[in-house]
């Protein structure tokens, strides 16, 4: 049998029109709140050297991204998995002068060796915004109510946003030094699974209360109060309740605060974007320190393509036709009033198929 020279790889797909048409809408209605919040747009390229990638973010791994050898340097490029080191690069490089904080915004593809079976889509539409130059409180509460608020213009409804403390693990066994790295290592695998009978058995019995101290973001984080009786999390516990106090109602607030899924390389603050009727995660976000610079840095991904599973239809816009040898001026100047025109080439084409809605008539647009 012969096989199919017109079949897409696994977990690639076109995206047809109107697909395409709520992507875009997607992805123009969060750059628009972006710009608004004063983030500049810029555009890395995508291929990049694959050391490059790799070293501007702790947890980056190239080996989960395309690599090959670049036939003018000879030295190995990598297709970009995640726009943010990019971000972190050009912030170190080219913007190391430019005053801080330094909010930048970017939109482009990524893509993936191997996606997971969750979500198997190997290409990306990544969309988000950058803070460099602050982790603090109010930081991160501008970078959540920025990403609520893309969210919500992109037309996501039901929006919650699950907060986590990327290194909770790292903070508490620091106040143990007999704990083997190993042990450390174990009770950060345990308590991913959530696996309590694992987690006893991997000495890490004194962290099981923290299995339970998830949930909606007062009930959890009043049971984490009761366990930081040493005072070690007081400071990061207050500065959630501070982002938590800036969102307010502007979307629904959970508290995991051992999740490490997706945050490789956030620091004491991340947070996971969710909305009605959409699969999985719509964004991620958090604190982290650029590679080489190690300057602090606060910011959020929108994964755009998911975000336009769930959003409306857009709107289709008037159509116009333009017969043969219609009038030029008359039709600029619809175009320039919000109407789409489609020309006659040929003798037979039909306006309706076309998708055309109104006909110019000399100067008028005339309903078909």
């Amino acid at each position: 049998m012969t096989q199919s020279t017109d079949l897409l790889p696994e977990g690639l797909e076109d995206r047809l029109t109107q697909s395409a048409a709520r992507i875009t809408s997607a992805m123009r209605a969060c750059l628009d709140v972006l710009d608004a919040h004063g983030y500049d747009r810029v555009r890395p390229p995508l291929l990049e050297f694959e050391r490059s990638l790799s070293s501007r973010m702790k947890g980056i791994h190239s080996r989960k991204m395309f690599r090959f050898v670049d036939p003018a340097s000879l030295r190995t490029l990598a297709l970009r998995s995640d726009i943010t080191p990019q971000i972190g690069r050009i912030a170190a490089t080219s913007m190391k002068d430019a005053p801080r904080p330094l909010r930048m915004a970017y939109c482009g593809d990524t893509a993936l060796i191997q996606a997971s079976q969750l979500d198997p889509a190997r290409e990306r539409l990544q969309l988000g915004g950058e803070l460099i130059g602050a982790d603090t409180v109010a930081a991160a509460s501008e970078i959540v109510m920025v990403a609520i608020e893309a969210m919500k213009a992109a037309g996501m409804t039901g929006v919650s946003v699950d907060f986590t403390l990327p290194d909770l693990v790292d903070t508490l066994t620091a106040q143990d030094m007999s704990m083997s790295a190993d042990t450390v290592e174990a009770i950060r695998r345990e308590l991913d699974t959530k696996d309590a009978g694992g987690l006893k058995a991997v000495g890490g019995e004194a962290y099981l209360p923290l299995l339970y101290a998830t949930g909606p973001f007062s009930d959890a984080m009043a049971k984490l109060r009761e366990l930081d009786a040493g005072g070690e999390l007081a400071t990061r516990l207050d500065g959630l309740e501070a982002i938590a106090g800036r969102i307010g109602d502007a979307a629904r607030i959970t508290l995991d605060p051992t999740e490490r899924y997706g945050f490789e390389y956030q620091s004491w603050f991340g947070f996971t974007l969710y909305a009605e009727g959409l699969r999985g995660a719509a964004g991620r976000g958090g604190t982290y320190a650029i590679g080489g610079s190690e300057e602090a840095a606060t910011g959020f991904t929108l994964y755009v393509n998911r975000l336009a599973e769930v959003a409306q239809d857009v709107e289709a816009a008037k159509t116009l036709f333009l017969p043969l040898g219609h009038d030029i001026d008359a039709a600029a100047r619809l175009r320039s009033e919000g109407w789409r025109t489609i020309a006659q080439l040929a003798v037979g084409d039909d306006p309706a198929g076309l998708g055309c809605t109104h006909r110019l008539e000399g100067t008028s647009a005339t309903p078909i």
